[in-house]
């Protein structure tokens, strides 16, 4: 429940600290920041965003590095009742022109080495302030800060008022802005608050950026609303998760992370003795790697699923009770979140038949921003947000109440007539020895329209062969679903969250 009706996010947030606000809510290697400072950095910000007399409804775009002020300056956005816009720090000038243009923020805030270009940008595009924020919590949009009081009184909101716009990675068109309210986070941060089991006691391990819906979202928004600490990496650094695990009660990463701490041996048992929780997402988790961390380490790690477009939708059980942690799978759909698998003609299909994933509730956004025509065409006439994603209900020993997700629509391979998931092939690849990880992907074909291709990534001092490893797959697969080509490569490539890039794939090997 928000405090005193106001659906400010918040509001909703802040009723989770603790009584005694002395308790260390942040530590970093360099200094902790108490439950007190949240409160009195964030209002200061917001006094500041309120002194600006920005247009009601205004956007801030921040691109800086992870820092504990960075998330202040989000939660102070949100006390301001402001619209809150991250941007990858990634982006270039091109990029970040486009996102100005586009979103039209009163406000941009940097670091300080980029501040000249962004700066130049800001004035080309009309955006009136900039203010900048370093890694170190420098800057002077702090500077500026100081001089406002330490109390703010969070303003009111409506639950449907917009709280964050976040731009989609654009990797099948020019980016789009999905506008998620203060009633899409809320009630997700209260739906996971309470299927993951979190508590005041919790320790979040957090090393995501919070660019992104998981770090800013789904981990920062577990901790505030807990009253939980927060021990604050910039990035995952393997010597410092294993200095923080023993402490740490909870740790969220995408698949990389998993497969890092397991390549080193110092990774036991022993490190994690303390841990009740590890969270995978934003990528797909290989079944090698779900296998191999929990014969490691003794636990199980839960996959979920969600979008930008609606945080989270689907996670498999924490508790024993609600059924165990399927590797492969991203679990069952959460409380209040519903989510069909339908054909073409948007009938549900079978258990074990792939469909496309729809879904509704009160976590899925409104719309992207001043895309009307998009919004309608991602919306199905009965309400429901096609995700895009292919996947399934049960199927082989799955139970038929657990989704597995096996790709993306626009990763569809159509092959002389035929559709070839990638997901199907790239998992009897991925189990051959030898074999690291694979990207299956469609390229321009003559007689087919499209040929089958896969990218191969070899195990590290291990030598593949692709002719061998053709003729094996011809004994396990249907003709068509077979591979044209393998491609042995050194990596696949993949966006700042460890999603494989495959529109970058079908570029680079189109003409191979």
């Amino acid at each position: 429940m928000t405090l005193e009706g106001n659906a400010n996010l918040y509001a909703l947030l802040s009723s989770g600290f603790p009584a005694d606000r002395s308790q260390i809510a942040i530590e970093t290697p360099e200094r902790n920041y108490s439950w007190t400072d949240i409160d009195d950095i964030s209002a200061r910000l917001a006094a500041l965003l309120q002194a600006l007399e920005l247009p009601a409804g205004a956007r801030v775009a921040v691109q800086v590095e992870k820092s504990p002020e960075a998330l202040m300056l989000y939660l102070a956005t949100l006390r301001a009742g402001l619209v809150y816009l991250p941007l990858n720090t990634a982006y270039r000038a091109a990029e970040v022109e486009y996102f100005l243009t586009d979103a039209e923020p009163s406000l941009v805030v940097c670091d300080s080495r980029n501040q000249d270009w962004i700066s130049a940008l800001a004035k080309k595009t009309g955006t009136p302030h900039v203010y900048t924020l370093d890694a170190d919590g420098s800057g002077s949009l702090p500077v500026a800060a100081a001089s406002q009081e330490a109390t703010f009184e969070t303003v009111q909101n409506s639950p449907d008022d917009l709280a964050a716009i976040l731009y989609t990675s654009g990797t099948t068109g020019r980016s789009k802005g999905a506008m998620l309210s203060h009633r899409n986070l809320s009630s997700n941060a209260e739906v996971l608050k309470a299927y993951w089991g979190w508590q005041s006691d919790d320790v979040l391990l957090h090393m995501l950026p919070i660019f992104h819906v998981h770090g800013l979202f789904v981990a920062s928004h577990g901790a505030l609303l807990a009253g939980a600490k927060m021990i604050w990496l910039p990035r995952l650094n393997v010597e410092q998760a294993l200095r923080y695990l023993p402490r740490s009660t909870i740790m969220m990463g995408v698949p990389t992370y998993y497969v890092r701490l397991l390549a080193d041996p110092r990774f036991t048992r022993e490190v994690c003795a303390n841990m009740r929780l590890f969270i995978s997402g934003s990528a797909p988790l290989l079944a090698e790697t779900f296998n191999a961390f929990r014969e490691r380490s003794g636990h199980t790690i839960l996959e979920r699923y969600g979008m930008s477009e609606t945080v989270m939708l689907t996670s498999n059980p924490y508790h024993p009770a609600d059924g165990e942690r399927i590797g492969g799978t991203v679990g069952k759909p959460l409380p209040g979140v519903q989510v069909r698998v339908v054909d073409d003609q948007l009938s549900p299909v079978n258990s074990g038949e792939i469909g496309a994933v729809q879904v509704r509730g009160p976590n899925v956004f409104a719309g992207y921003w001043r895309m009307p025509e998009k919004t309608r065409e991602e919306f199905t006439e009965d309400g429901w947000f096609r995700t895009g994603d292919v996947g399934q209900w049960g199927g082989g020993s799955v139970p038929a109440e657990y989704l597995t997700i096996v790709g993306r629509s626009k990763d569809l391979i159509i092959t002389g007539g035929y559709n070839v998931y990638p997901k199907e092939i790239e998992l009897v690849i991925d189990a051959m020895p030898g074999v690291d990880e694979s990207a299956v992907i469609g390229v321009p074909h003559p007689d087919f329209g499209e040929a089958v291709v896969a990218v191969v990534v070899p195990r590290k001092g291990e030598t593949l062969d692709a002719e061998a490893m053709l003729a094996s797959l011809k004994q396990d697969l249907a003709n068509f679903k077979v591979p044209k080509r393998i491609h042995i490569a050194e990596q696949l490539a993949r966006n700042t969250m460890g999603k494989v890039q495959k529109n970058v794939l079908r570029e680079q090997y189109k003409d191979i």
